[in-house]
This record gives structure tokens, C-alpha cells and sequence, in this order.
């Protein structure tokens, strides 16, 4: 079993977020419900409604969460409760009044993305001079350096997730559904020790092709080249690989040309990992490969995401994003060839950044599987 985060590493996060925060020119941050909140004080909320819960962190106060009267003892009962100052609010009060004596009125804050808009606005409703900035702009870093916890949290969903991809191979694939395939996916992630299925993609034949097809009625043909894209979660912390299989032994040579410049720039962009280089540089890594081959129009989304708490978020690795890597980072890299009403082909691994090179999460191989 993992190690339970404790009270102290709450205090230590929420300190240093501060601190961050601070450094970044802001008064302080807004936090509410959602990867956050769970990362900065491991409460969540048992149900998420219109009733404002926020923490704000601000310099030389301690850390404190308003959070709604009746959801009080569940609050207090977060593990990391004992670092916070609690207030409360009743139903028929005045929310955004009572949050805003903890924020100062002329303030710059960092809040959280998942706010919602009813909460943001009833705050600078409340405090018209105060304004905000989205915490993925404002503070892109806040969880994207893994400590070793985590990271061996994201290193055993990664081997969880190579598990079911093994056993999705024994599968009987032609003639069944994709939404069949697509629960066999998300059973096996359930067997392997995942809590949470986020994404099950099994797309075939000309599905394929479309990046975010997720998994439909099409009935899976012999001859069918199938992206496989899945993952969640598992104690708390992300999953999510790619692979792609080719149904019955025969494979055509373009998919074959194809699933091997795909291969070549997912490698090509692995071995680019190290501390010091802008994630920019492995998109452009990867898109460099696919382009001189003659697919770069096909090529037509980022190479990675960040994931942690969530199996998408910051850092990004994309054109224009010139945030270094530093060693705890973790993230995708999948590169990928989509030929419109034809197939699509599409690798991806999770990794960390180590004080050298890079490290994978998931280690099933590359090689163009067959399945029947």
C-alpha cells in the first residue's frame, strides 16, 4: 500500500503554494473544489454543489477554508484539517460576504480552474477591485513536481494500466462492438487495482482516425487497425497509455510505415527527456520525425499533458510552451498519425523527468500488436 499522505505534508504543500504564490506577484490563492483543494489539504468534498467552499492562502495569515455549515464535520475530518482555520457560513447568509473578509478587497488572486463561474463572480460582486487569474496561468507549477510518494503512486497506475493492456490482447476483438472492447478496457482497469476508469478509446478502422473518438456501435472488422487509449485512476493518482493493434496477422505496408514513424517519434521524444530542455522541444522532437516522413499534416494535436491527481493537466508539451523540465515532472508523450477515413495510429507513455533523462511509467512494448 502506498504511504497515506499526513498532516505535515498538507502543511508543507500549502506553505509552499503560498510561498509560490507570492513570488508570482499575487495576494494570494482562491482554492475550490477539485485536484487542488485534494492536493492541497486531501479534502473532497463528498458532493460538489452551488455552496461555496474555498481555502485561501495568503502570506502571514494561516491557511483557512470557508466551507458550507452542514459540510463542516466532513471538512474537519480532511486530513489536512489540522493545518486549516475553519469558518463556516449557514444557508440564507451572504457566502461571497463572508469569503470576502478573508481576501484582501483590492487584491490579485490565483484561483482555482475548476471554480465555478457563480462562485468567481459572486466574488468580485463582492470585492469589485479584487480580480483573478486561473491557477494554470497563474501558477502552472503548483502540483506538476512529483515528490517520490507520488511518483511511485503514478508508477504503479502506469504498471496497473499495462496489465489490463496485456490481458486486452487475449480478447476476441472482430465482430464485437467498440463499446464491448471499451468495457473489457474498463473491467480489466477495475481488476488491476483502479478506483476510477476515466477513458476507455477503442477506435477502429476509420474511428481511429479522429483523436477523440471514444468508443461507438461500429462493429470491429478482420483487417481493422484499432487505437487503444485508457486510463484512470488508481490510489489517487493517473493513468493513461496508448497502443495501437491491428486485427488478424495480415497488416497492410502503410500501416506498417505508419505505426513505425509513430514509433520512431515517440522514442525520438522520449530520449529528448532531461532536466533543462522546454517541453516545447519534445513536441517539436516528435513533430519533426512524423513531418520528414510526410505526415506532419496528421499530426494534428499536442505530444503530451501533464497528469498527476488528474490525468490531464499542466505542464503541457506543446508548441509554445517554454516551461523547462525539472526533475519530478510527469507526463504524456503520445504522438500520433490520423488519416481521415482511413486509420489513425497513435503511441503514448507516461513519463518522469529523473536528474539525467527521462523515466517511463509504461513499459509494454511498441511493436505493432495483432489481435483476432
Amino acid at each position: 500500500m502506498p504511504k497515506t499522505f499526513t498532516a505535515q505534508d498538507f502543511t508543507a504543500r500549502m506553505a509552499r503554494a503560498t510561498e509560490t504564490a507570492a513570488q508570482a506577484g499575487l495576494s494570494g490563492l482562491v482554492i475550490t473544489p477539485g485536484p487542488d483543494l485534494l492536493y492541497l489539504t486531501g479534502y473532497r468534498p463528498v458532493a460538489i454543489t452551488e455552496r461555496l467552499t474555498a481555502l485561501v492562502l495568503t502570506p502571514g495569515r494561516p491557511p483557512t477554508m470557508i466551507v458550507p455549515r452542514l459540510e463542516r464535520p466532513d471538512a474537519e475530518g480532511a486530513p489536512g484539517a489540522a493545518a486549516l482555520t475553519l469558518t463556516d457560513w449557514t444557508d440564507g447568509t451572504d457566502p461571497y460576504a463572508a469569503a470576502g473578509r478573508l481576501l484582501d478587497p483590492n487584491g490579485r488572486y490565483g484561483i482555482s480552474d475548476s471554480s465555478w463561474a457563480m462562485h468567481l463572480l459572486g466574488l468580485q460582486e463582492a470585492l469589485p477591485a479584487s480580480s483573478y487569474r486561473p491557477l494554470t496561468r497563474a501558477l502552472p507549477m503548483l502540483r506538476a513536481v512529483k515528490d517520490a510518494d507520488e511518483l511511485e503512486r503514478l508508477a504503479a497506475a502506469g504498471a496497473a494500466a499495462d496489465d489490463a493492456f496485456r490481458a486486452i490482447l487475449q480478447v476476441a476483438f472482430a465482430g464485437r462492438r467498440e463499446n464491448e472492447v471499451a468495457a473489457d478496457l474498463a473491467r480489466l482497469l477495475t481488476q488491476y487495482g483502479h478506483s476510477q476508469v476515466d477513458f476507455t478509446v477503442v477506435g477502429s478502422g476509420p474511428n481511429g482516425a479522429n483523436p477523440h473518438h471514444e468508443a461507438g456501435e461500429r462493429v470491429i472488422q478482420p483487417g481493422d487497425t484499432v487505437v487503444l487509449d485508457f486510463g484512470g485512476l488508481k490510489d489517487g493518482y493517473g493513468s493513461d497509455t496508448t497502443r495501437t493493434v491491428h486485427v488478424g496477422p495480415d497488416i497492410p505496408d502503410e500501416v506498417r510505415t505508419v505505426h513505425e514513424v509513430v514509433r520512431r517519434a515517440q522514442q525520438q521524444a522520449f530520449e529528448a527527456v532531461r532536466p533543462g530542455v522546454a517541453c516545447q522541444e519534445i513536441d517539436r522532437v516528435a513533430r519533426a520525425v512524423i513531418t520528414e516522413a510526410g505526415y506532419g499534416d496528421y499530426f494534428i494535436h499536442r505530444t503530451g499533458h501533464g497528469i498527476g491527481l488528474t490525468t490531464h493537466e499542466p505542464p503541457y508539451m506543446v508548441e509554445g510552451e517554454e516551461q523547462v523540465l525539472v526533475p519530478g515532472m510527469c507526463f504524456s508523450i503520445e504522438p500520433g498519425i490520423y488519416l481521415p477515413g482511413r486509420f489513425g495510429v497513435r503511441i503514448e507513455d507516461i513519463v518522469t523527468v529523473t536528474e539525467n533523462a527521462g523515466r517511463r511509467f509504461n513499459n509494454t512494448p511498441h511493436a505493432l500488436a495483432t489481435v483476432s
